[in-house]
């Protein structure tokens, strides 16, 4: 549409992966369906076992049955649009569409942040105040906590995606990514971008860097404990408490710190499409695999669940 000298984008074009040839598309298409299959099924799977079985209804396991919700979420934001540009060429997406995408990527991502925080002042309490725990971590703490998780992500989110599509975009409306991500959006504004590019760089600070540090000094705290521990059967317990935790964490943030923290000279479209990919779609296949396969007790009660479903019913 024109107006005066503009052009009214009301549609964007997303890249994507166009520039590689069909084959390669189609192989990608594969990749990301199973990837997309295992992350749902892993995450529900995390989210089924954690509520049926009787033994894992601490605190930690509840803020990782909120995490499966979120990466769940967070998937379903990308991956079937992305897979739907792979297989049908179906690139195009409308103006309501692509800020419907980036509000949501907004509130799953914020949210995500701060309930990874949140996992890691529950493992701090957990080893290095172990008799006030329980009464620290009540149901009440743990339900307001994960609320709170929750709800970060909705001021992000509407401030991000509204402030971005309230610009005129009256020029070029093709998106160099896989999906509607802030970057590659406001590139396309014809207006001044500054005011917002520094709300922008203040809201990755307070919802990626700042958790990042409270996560960062809670995992010193409980090192510094667990090293003090005299017994090395001690030491194991309380460290294989918090490693899957610590290894999701840091698949997640240092892929998310390298995308929205580096200089944009230094980072060429198709990178920060790879880094993109790690979080948005191989962490949340690996968070569930991390999980059941590092935790004995999510495994056994995995086992258990496994053995009341299979096993005959009693009459």
């Amino acid at each position: 549409m024109m107006w005066g000298n503009w052009t009214i984008v009301n549609k964007f074009v997303l890249v994507g992966f166009s520039a590689l040839s069909s084959e390669l598309q189609a192989l990608l298409f594969l990749l990301f369906l199973t990837i997309y299959l295992i992350t749902l099924m892993g995450n529900v799977l995390i989210i089924l076992v954690t509520t049926a079985d009787s033994a894992l209804q601490s605190p930690m396991y509840f803020f990782l049955r909120n995490l499966s919700f979120l990466e769940i979420g967070f998937n379903l934001v990308i991956v079937p649009k992305m897979l739907g540009t792979l297989i049908i060429q179906n690139t195009t997406i409308s103006f309501f569409g692509c800020a419907t995408q980036m509000y949501f990527f907004f509130f799953f991502g914020a949210a995500e942040c701060c309930l990874l925080a949140t996992m890691a002042y529950d493992r701090y309490v957990a080893i290095c105040d172990p008799l006030r725990y329980p009464v620290i971590m009540g149901h009440k703490a743990c339900a307001q906590l994960a609320a709170a998780s929750w709800f970060a992500g909705f001021p992000v989110a509407t401030v991000q995606t509204s402030w971005i599509f309230s610009f005129p975009f009256c020029g070029p409306n093709r998106v160099n990514h896989f999906f509607c991500d802030s970057p590659p959006v406001i590139a396309l504004v014809c207006a001044d971008t500054s005011l917002f590019e520094l709300e922008a760089l203040t809201a990755t600070v307070l919802f990626i860097l700042f958790p990042f540090l409270l996560i960062l000094g809670s995992y010193v705290r409980i090192l510094s404990t667990i090293f003090r521990m005299p017994s090395a059967e001690g030491k194991r317990k309380a460290f294989s408490t918090c490693s899957s935790h610590l290894l999701v964490v840091s698949l997640f943030y240092s892929t998310a710190i390298l995308t929205y923290f580096r200089p944009r000279s230094s980072t060429s479209p198709e990178s920060k499409k790879l880094l993109s990919l790690s979080y948005t779609v191989v962490t949340p296949m690996l968070n569930p695999i991390i999980y059941s396969l590092r935790n004995n007790e999510v495994k056994a009660a995995l086992r258990r669940v496994i053995h009341r479903t299979l096993s005959p019913q009693k009459l």
